[in-house]
Order: C-alpha cells, then sequence, then structure tokens
C-alpha cells in the first residue's frame, strides 16, 4: 500500500485523474470545500450528533514532506486550475455558481 491519496491512484469509475484534480483545486479556490464543510457541521449540530468539546486539530499529528520546510523557491508557475482564461468557463461548477444548498 501507498501512504497519502495520489490523483493516479483514483478509482477509474471517477474519470481522469487530472479532470478530479482540476476540479478539486477549482473548489477549493471557490471556497466550495469550506462551504459544504460549514453546512454538514452545522446539520450535525442542528441534529445533537457534534461533540465540540472533542474536535481538535493537533499540529504533530499533520505530516509534511522532507522538502515543504525551508525550501528555496525560484519563479512559481501558475497552474492551469489557478483561474479560468477569457473565455474559458470551468466545466465543474454548478448553476449555483459554486454555492451549496
Amino acid at each position: 500500500m501507498r501512504t497519502g491519496a495520489p490523483w493516479r491512484d483514483l478509482p477509474e469509475r471517477y474519470g481522469p485523474w487530472q479532470t478530479v484534480a482540476s476540479c478539486f483545486y477549482r473548489w477549493r479556490k471557490a471556497g466550495i470545500w469550506e462551504q459544504l464543510w460549514a453546512e454538514l457541521q452545522g446539520q450535525a449540530d442542528a441534529a445533537g450528533r457534534l461533540g465540540w468539546e472533542i474536535q481538535y486539530v493537533d499540529g504533530a499529528s499533520v505530516w509534511a514532506h522532507q522538502h515543504a520546510a525551508g525550501a528555496k523557491g525560484g519563479t512559481r508557475r501558475g497552474k492551469p486550475w489557478d483561474g479560468v482564461g477569457p473565455g474559458l468557463a470551468p466545466r465543474c461548477t454548478s448553476e449555483g455558481k459554486g454555492k451549496v444548498s
């Protein structure tokens, strides 16, 4: 088994990994994941299924790649999912303009 969740390891039923990755990064930039998390958290809280006293993130349990700290950076090139060029509409958004309902 490999560690992490490499895009290339996605099951074929989700389509090409490049398409899934592109949608993921567009949704992240648009704030979709934060909206989705807030909605799910609100529903769980309203149903009394959320224990606020036990939810936390401990930085000691978050792993980073060995090259993530102290790496010298050069000119950073943009990724294809960093923005949508003129006349290019994202294919992985809904009619609701990115709002989760």
